[in-house]
């Protein structure tokens, strides 16, 4: 019987060796598996290469990983913020390597990795810093720059609803980066407000299909000080 439920975060978590590349959901801190990356923080692994969207909010959630000392690398489009000082500290210190993406082909390279694609070449960052050392080519007199694809060991995502095949649903702007990372990961671990039975959710309305993920792990909704719960963003 499949059953890729997992009883606690460090279960799911256990397999993630030193080195790994960690591709990490969330568009700033909406769709942010805070707990997963907590739990990463208390696993202990170090020497790895993460992929998101930002470099860290605060001094929580992906900024904290970074903090730990853990990450040797990250990959993302939005390094600097008002609030990403700890990724600042740590790349002015030289403690951290940045590679900058642009986010539509952050998106294209993990979607590439999924789609089994080799490379694609992309129009954008040609003729900039990013596209230095980078294959060229004109196509139909435009000029575009070759894009590898990031594969990921494994990716931590955050949804709304699932089932033990592993059969994802997510909740508005929480989506964002979940669906393509999944498909670009050896190993996708995912959190859930929500574990339905076989059968509960719709097949039109399922965004990961359970064979990109690898285990489910149940979180509750976050306590807020009034005392009711955050929805997940």
């Amino acid at each position: 019987m499949i059953d890729k439920i997992a009883d606690t975060v460090a279960e799911a978590l256990s397999d993630i060796q030193d080195g790994a590349t960690v591709l990490i959901g969330g568009f700033g801190t909406s769709g942010n598996p805070t707990e997963l990356i907590d739990g990463l923080i208390a696993h202990g692994a170090r020497d790895l290469t993460v992929v998101n969207n930002n470099a860290g909010n605060g001094d929580t959630g992906l900024a904290a990983l970074l903090k730990s000392g853990q990450v040797r690398k990250i990959i993302c489009s939005f390094p600097r913020q008002v609030d990403s000082w700890v990724f600042d500290e740590l790349y002015r210190a030289g403690r951290i390597e940045l590679e900058l993406v642009p986010q539509g082909n952050l998106a294209e390279r993990m979607r590439a990795a999924g789609a089994g694609i080799g490379a694609f070449f992309c129009p954008t960052a040609y003729g900039t810093e990013l596209a230095k050392g980078k294959e060229t080519r004109e196509i139909n007199g435009k000029h575009y720059v070759l894009e590898h694809p990031i594969h990921g060991d494994v990716a931590l995502v955050k949804a709304e609803k699932g089932d033990r095949w592993g059969n994802l649903t997510y909740r508005k702007a929480a989506r964002n980066f979940g669906p393509v990372m999944a498909t670009a990961a050896k190993f996708t671990i995912a959190t859930v407000h929500e574990i339905v039975e076989l059968g509960q959710l719709d097949p039109e309305a399922v965004v990961t299909p359970g064979i990109y993920v690898s285990k489910v792990v149940k979180i509750d909704r976050v306590a807020t000080k009034a005392g009711g719960f955050k929805k997940a963003a």
